[in-house]
């Protein structure tokens, strides 16, 4: 078996997102299967790293709020690694690329985010996004076709990185997974009453980025014939000062909670009577799964990873991109089949289950080293 992994990743703990807490459990599930899974990230304040975790220096990235560009350098004590795991493209995982060389071991790397969806968060004007995007991708598939196995985690991810960025490298699906032990129905009342949340709740969490699409949430529930329904968001972002002010201009009730703590998310998917997800471009969508895995129905956008991420009438409903009628449609519907949705997101939580993720890890590893 594969006993030492160095993973590399230009966002980590402290910062909130799904690839953060994707490696940090990975590391957690790997460990406890007898292994050592080293992780090489950009500092940040506020986090405590462990003897496994491996701060390099880093600075503001200047257009995108939350993130810091790494130094590419390998740090000491990496000597036994066996395989590298670069789980970003960026400066840390040409560290990575680095390592690899110096060492003679495979280059496993997982596709996590599409980098070309984020060029109008760098182009000063909307002339400039479709090169900057191709210019993304060009970059993604000089990097990836350097490694010897690409992961992503949704077939629709595996289609992109194929046809769009058009790498050579072989491909496969591996899901995230999300941790059941931790994610699984828990009493949300203590968390409704320090929020004073009442009535029907249909709810968000994530980062708040313009690509998410998340006005078009809030004016699905201003459509909604129901009028107990409260809108909870919790997380921050760039887009969140103008999700407020339309939020008010339609006079819906709209909570913003701001960055929840790790362990407060079960009880809030808990709370929700129905999950929102009307992002396109996600790969996999990770918190669709964690509100399956507590019985939460979704309803989400018919787009990218999360038209398999969400079974159509089985774990939520689909609703055509672009569409606030149909969203509004897929978010009645979930929730007037709450009950029977809740039952079968139960039902497939070994599906989702991180375990299995990272057993298929430990096989893949140990055939790239054979």
């Amino acid at each position: 078996m594969t006993r030492r992994v160095a993973a590399f990743t230009d966002t980590y703990l402290p910062t909130v997102n799904g690839v953060t807490y994707t490696i940090a459990h990975w590391r957690e599930r790997w460990e406890g299967l007898g292994g050592r899974m080293d992780v090489v990230f950009p500092r940040e304040n506020g986090y405590d790293p462990a003897p496994t975790e491996h701060p390099v220096r880093s600075v503001d990235f200047p257009f995108y709020d939350g993130y810091r560009l790494g130094e590419p350098r390998v740090p000491d004590g990496l000597e036994d690694t066996e395989v590298v795991h670069a789980h970003t493209p960026f400066a840390v995982g040409l560290a990575a690329c680095r390592l690899t060389r110096r060492l003679d071991a495979p280059l496993v790397a997982s596709y996590h985010t599409p980098s070309g969806e984020y060029a109008p968060y760098l182009a000063p004007s909307s002339h400039l996004a479709g090169p900057i995007r191709r210019l993304a991708e060009g970059y993604e598939r000089w990097f990836y076709d350097h490694a010897d196995l690409v992961l992503t985690p949704s077939v629709d991810a595996r289609q992109h990185v194929l046809d769009r960025v058009g790498v050579s490298t072989p491909v496969r699906v591996v899901s995230n997974g999300v941790d059941v032990e931790r994610f699984r129905p828990v009493d949300s009342s203590a968390l409704r009453d320090r929020y004073e949340l009442e009535g029907t709740l249909v709810g968000y969490t994530g980062r708040h980025g313009h690509e998410k699409c998340l006005d078009e949430l809030l004016e699905a529930v201003a459509t909604l014939e129901r009028d107990d329904v409260t809108l909870v968001f919790g997380g921050d972002g760039p887009a969140r000062p103008e999700l407020e002010r339309r939020a008010t201009e339609l006079g819906i009730d709209a909570r913003f909670l701001g960055l929840l703590e790790r362990e407060e998310l079960p009880a809030f998917y808990s709370a929700l009577d129905a999950f929102a997800f009307p992002s396109p471009v996600e790969t996999q969508g990770l918190v669709a799964l964690e509100a399956i895995a507590c019985g939460t129905p979704v309803a989400a956008v018919a787009a990218g990873a999360l038209s398999e991420t969400v079974t159509h009438g089985d774990t939520g409903y689909h609703y055509t991109p672009g569409s606030v009628e149909g969203f509004a449609r897929a978010l009645e519907r979930t929730l007037d089949e709450r009950d029977r949705l809740g039952r079968r997101c139960l039902e497939r939580r070994d599906d989702v289950d991180s375990a299995g993720t990272v057993r298929r890890l430990r096989t893949i590893y140990d055939d790239l080293l054979r």
